[in-house]
């Protein structure tokens, strides 16, 4: 497998965020732990205490080690960290941050985020961390220009594919080409279930531990061929959407629900595990990405991630959703001294041999210059759309407006929907979808 390198997917997915693309294609837990690192500190005079929030669960067996590692080799930093649940982030950061003893590192990740905590935010701007970046094209800023937060990797999302299932089903990854023929494909293994011993899609469950598969990531198609419409990248979250491409998500939900392991009417409780589905080659789809490709990684020999084909003119030339919103930000609150530890925490993470590594296995691709290259293979695909000329979609989901409310709102819509599929209950799906988006960005903005 090759590796993906920095500059073939920060260059090219990058480049295509900016431009938008249109040329045409050929659970919580916490540890006490010190540990701590810069260019210009020694073991014998770094202390201080390093709080890490941690956004992503998926890191956070590494991260205990990591922070169990630092604090053996400099025992006079204490390194702590807690993990927020799945789609908790904001919830637990805002009960944390109330504390005498707030978090020192935590993430920033998206436009809402910035206005949020900009102001207790240290400014990144010219520091040991920022430093170490390959390049600043996923970084945040407030209206002042502080660097807000900095991004530690970079992601990829769309329709993870079990390459030989679908062959032993008697089609090829390399045939789906548009949402046309994603939807014969993924059919034809429904219908044929019982005598290919697999399903198309795996459950896509609704319960918090997995609702962000379609509330955040899914929707993002139709936030982004919005944006794309408009003919320039958002920078700030619009007070209003159309819902024009509302139909093209039902059409990938509707599918990926209609033909799957599971009944839709079960999908509001959740606890299927579609991970472990997929892992174990019960179905041959999933809503996932890079993030994913650890869980896969020795169990599923052979897959591949393809977009969003959901029935968009011209889509045969689109890419992946590539982008982040995992941005570090130092708490400018907190002591020089506990200031400095954690920025020397940071640049150890993404600098020395084998933090980075961990780093990397883990998380796919850092955007650091001592950080080693990865192998994740969705990554390779997101590089390889890019390289062929097809369009990157970027993350217009960060600027969902006061994010939390807005997708609860939309969890109930569509556990309403999986209940009880009808043309009622879709249009309460577009009013959270639509209205909501409105009413939330007039709360969050006035």
């Amino acid at each position: 497998m090759k590796s993906i390198t920095r500059r073939s997917f920060v260059g090219g997915a990058g480049a295509g965020l900016a431009a938008l693309g249109l040329a045409a294609c050929g659970n919580s837990s916490s540890s006490d732990s010190s540990s701590s690192s810069s260019s210009s500190s020694n073991s014998d005079d770094r202390s201080g205490n390093v709080y890490w929030l941690n956004f992503k669960p998926e890191l956070d067996t590494a991260a205990q080690k990591l922070a169990s590692d630092y604090m053996e080799k400099y025992p006079n930093v204490k390194v702590k960290v807690q993990t927020a649940a799945s789609g908790t982030y904001e919830q637990t950061l805002t009960s944390e941050m109330d504390k005498s003893e707030a978090p020192t590192l935590f993430v920033i990740g998206n436009q809402a985020g910035v206005k949020e905590w900009a102001d207790y935010a240290m400014d990144l701007s010219d520091t040991p961390i920022a430093n170490e970046l390959t390049t600043n094209d996923y970084n945040l800023y407030d209206e002042s220009g502080k660097l807000v937060s900095i991004g530690y990797c970079y992601e990829c999302y769309g329709i993870v594919v079990n390459k030989d299932l679908v062959e032993k089903a008697g089609h090829s990854v390399d045939d789906i080409k548009d949402f046309a023929s994603l939807k014969t494909v993924v059919e034809d293994i429904h219908k044929n279930a019982a005598t290919l011993g697999f399903d198309a899609f795996v459950a896509t469950d609704l319960d918090p531990s997995a609702s962000w598969r379609v509330t955040g990531h899914l929707a993002n198609l139709e936030y982004f061929y919005e944006e794309k419409d408009s003919g320039s990248k958002w920078t700030k979250a619009p007070a209003t959407i159309s819902g024009k491409y509302l139909p093209n998500y039902k059409n990938l939900f509707d599918l990926a629900i209609n033909n799957s392991l599971v009944e839709p009417n079960t999908l509001a409780t959740g606890g299927h595990d579609p991970v472990t589905e997929f892992a174990e080659g019960k179905a041959a789809f999933i809503f996932t990405g890079s993030f994913g490709y650890k869980d896969f990684k020795g169990k599923v020999a052979n897959s591949c991630c393809i977009p969003y084909y959901c029935g968009v003119d011209g889509e045969e030339n689109a890419g992946l959703n590539c982008g982040t919103e995992n941005c570090w930000a130092i708490n400018d609150n907190a002591s020089d001294e506990d200031k400095k530890a954690t920025m020397d925490f940071m640049v150890w993470l993404v600098s020395d041999p084998d933090a980075s590594k961990t780093m990397v296995e883990n998380l796919g691709i850092l955007p650091y210059k001592n950080a080693p290259e990865g192998d994740n293979p969705y990554l390779n695909n997101a590089a390889e759309y890019t390289d062929k000329g097809c369009y990157t979609m970027d993350w217009a989901t960060n600027f969902q407006p006061n994010v939390d409310a807005y997708r609860a709102a939309l969890v109930s819509a569509l556990n309403s929907y999986t209940a009880d599929p009808s043309d009622t209950t879709w249009a309460d799906v577009k009013t959270a979808f639509v209205d909501g988006w409105a009413s939330n960005y007039q709360k969050v903005n006035g």
